[in-house]
């Protein structure tokens, strides 16, 4: 099994005749990822690295079934491109842009949760199954292994560097998702520890958060009552100075809510082996399976 992203998916790229687009639907190509449409209004009858493209989702759907999405259309018209997703009934939606407009991601995120469809992101490097070939997004395949840990992080370099770990130690990864580093985003931490609850290929968890919200704090909340396989976290963001952005648009803290301390505390209580840096998790992981 898998979390959201098998070998049966099909996937269309939305705003695959731009530069970001172009580049990133070659190398999910070369990865294995069925890309079997793209999209740009206005470019129907192109084709991108023999990959045909349509001026409408549904078009594209309706020609090559597809069973998913991947937005690579620039801001200002990202949440229209999503909505268009979801109104065909694809799922995930994969949002790779960053600064999306708040209220677009919140009329994305209520119209998706209407229909029962996951979105991922805005601002998140994608997701990806190892063992079934399949990545929707911009992360570098060949750091990924397959294996039985699940993956889930606010931070999408961070999730490579871990990974590559992970792989380095011969530990595998089922599912790994980005889960997008803004302040609204589609598919929560507690969503996507749900998500690896129910996959039974899935014999531990690895959970990279950031500072800023209170997401990671949740989830602790959940799996300590919830959830009896091994966790592993890690938070990143422990000596940012209150009240200042760091890095992501989510990634800020105001007084004590939403510090690294307050996570790490949730995690421990939840019984989360916690890691200072990133390169002991591979080591907690081994220790805690």
């Amino acid at each position: 099994m898998a979390v959201l992203v098998d070998k049966d998916t099909r996937v269309i790229i939305q705003g695959i005749t731009g530069g970001q687009g172009t580049f990133h639907s070659g190398a999910m190509l070369e990865y294995g990822t069925k890309v079997v449409a793209g999209v740009t209004p206005g470019k129907a009858g192109q084709e991108v690295h023999g990959v045909p493209v349509y001026d409408s989702v549904k078009d594209a759907k309706d020609a090559h079934d597809a069973t998913a999405s991947v937005i690579f259309v620039p801001a200002p018209f990202a949440g229209d491109a999503a909505l268009e997703a979801i109104a065909a009934d694809l799922n995930p939606v994969v949002v790779i842009t960053e600064h999306v407009p708040v209220q677009d991601e919140i009329r994305v995120i209520h119209a998706a949760k209407k229909k029962g469809i996951t979105v991922i992101g805005p601002n998140t490097p994608g997701i990806i199954t190892p063992g079934a070939k399949q990545k929707l997004g911009i992360m570098p395949g060949h750091v990924f292994s397959h294996g039985k840990v699940g993956l889930m992080s606010r931070s999408g370099t961070l999730t490579y560097e871990i990974a590559a770990g992970m792989t380095i130690a011969g530990i595998g990864i089922s599912t790994a998702i980005g889960l997008g580093g803004d302040p609204c985003v589609g598919l929560t931490t507690i969503e996507a520890v749900k998500l690896f609850q129910e996959d039974n290929e899935t014999k531990a968890l690895v959970l990279v958060g950031e500072i800023g919200g209170d997401a990671e704090e949740r989830a602790a909340f959940y799996i300590k009552d919830n959830y009896d396989l091994p966790v592993v976290g890690f938070i990143a963001g422990r000596t940012a100075p209150p009240g200042k952005r760091m890095g992501h648009a989510g990634a800020i803290i105001s007084g004590s809510s939403g510090t690294a301390a307050a996570k790490i505390a949730a995690f421990e209580d939840a019984g989360i082996a916690v890691a200072e840096k990133p390169s002991d998790i591979a080591r907690l992981l081994k220790e805690v399976m």
